[in-house]
């Protein structure tokens, strides 16, 4: 088949779980035979770069606006798609871009969208912004020939919301085993001594939480102890300004880092923290129980079912006072720690790409196999 995958920003991988998702599912796609077609957005990925792992990468311009970004370039990649690479079948990703499955979908194009964990409800989008995303939730159903998402909790959400039921692929996890620590020396870092997290510097995923907590952290074990923050977000200028800020001189700031740097933050940490409070399975969580990382997460309902009993929680409806209590816990309990790290280890055995891709793959070519028929039985992916 050949396969477009529209809706990310590009690969290789350098911003969320989307694109991680885009990058394992083209190679391994096009490791099986498929010609993979990603479009990509100019300012992420370098515009001089035609393949990446065998997938084709088509390059598109797009409006640089908080607003716009994602459905703009959307726009263009569906009508170049239908007019130019004329695929076998469509991979949408994101919910906002659901009223674009209908393109590829009038030009008699399989459509299959991920709607990942419904956008609508993080808080960043004023209220013009969430009344459009819940629209376009309401529709995806209905626009694409199948919806899924990636977890069952959201799933639920869903059905409850707009009366439908999606289906459901999680997302998957590879560890590549860097075991260096280049990363740490850059960073003035020491194995075991720093708790991590990872992800959008956004509200919704609470990383101003997690430094006001780490500031009120006490005991001999906090003692030398630093918090790195990775990452950071376009068009959230001010609240990262804001979450630097509340940080004290033991809080470590490096920006966005990938690959081999990456893994050896998350090898190394004493411990992985995850704050966020919305979507739905977060591929940086199934990294770090890959990287056999002690887990600190959010109780929100899609950590908790990502997770099982393999990490610790904390209330998130009780937010800094319950999380200075968990990590006081976790600092001071190292037995608990390797616990943790062990269970992680074992929780993440279950997430794989290669079986994540079976789904894809099967869904893609069920879809494909369907042209001219009735859409697939969202039922059969629960």
């Amino acid at each position: 088949m050949k396969i477009a995958i529209l809706g990310t920003r590009g690969i290789p991988a350098s911003y969320s779980g989307f694109e991680t998702a885009a990058e394992q599912l083209a190679s391994r796609l096009t490791a099986r035979g498929h010609e993979v077609v990603v479009y990509c957005r100019p300012h992420v990925v370098d515009r001089r770069l035609r393949e990446w792992r065998g997938a084709k990468l088509v390059h598109l311009p797009t409006l640089r606006n908080k607003y716009l970004d994602t459905f703009t370039h959307t726009l263009l990649s569906s009508i170049h798609a239908v007019r130019r690479e004329r695929p076998d079948v469509a991979l949408f990703f994101i919910a906002g871009n659901a009223p674009l499955c209908l393109v590829t979908r009038a030009a008699g194009i399989p459509t299959v969208i991920n709607v990942d964990g419904l956008d609508s409800d993080r808080s960043k989008w004023p209220g013009v912004a969430k009344a459009y995303l819940r629209f376009a939730e309401r529709g995806a159903p209905r626009w694409a020939d199948t919806a899924i998402t990636d977890s069952h909790r959201v799933a639920d959400v869903f059905a409850m919301r707009y009366g439908r039921r999606i289906g459901v692929i999680p997302y998957g996890v590879e560890d590549p085993g860097h075991e260096g620590t280049g990363m740490l020396e850059r960073l003035g870092l020491e194995p075991r001594r720093y708790l991590l997290f990872v992800g959008r510097l956004e509200p919704e995923n609470n990383p101003h939480v997690l430094v006001e907590a780490f500031s009120h952290v006490s005991g001999e074990q906090a003692r030398g102890m630093k918090l790195v923050v990775v990452g950071g977000a376009p068009y959230a200028d001010e609240y990262i300004n804001q979450v630097r800020r509340g940080g004290d001189p033991r809080v470590v700031f490096p920006g966005y880092v990938y690959g081999r740097g990456y893994w050896e933050l998350q090898r190394h940490a004493y411990a992985f923290v995850a704050p966020t409070e919305v979507g739905g399975t977060h591929p940086v969580i199934l990294e770090a129980m890959a990287a056999g990382n002690c887990v600190v997460v959010n109780d929100h309902a899609p950590n908790v079912e990502t997770v099982g009993d393999a990490a610790l929680t904390f209330s998130g409806a009780e937010g800094v006072p319950a999380l200075v209590r968990r990590l006081e816990q976790v600092l001071a309990d190292p037995g608990l720690v390797e616990e943790y790290r062990r269970r992680a280890t074992e929780r993440a055995r279950r997430y794989s790409w290669e079986a994540v891709t079976d789904q894809y793959e099967d869904l893609l070519e069920r879809a494909h196999a369907a042209r001219g028929h009735a859409p697939l039985p969202e039922e059969a992916l629960a």
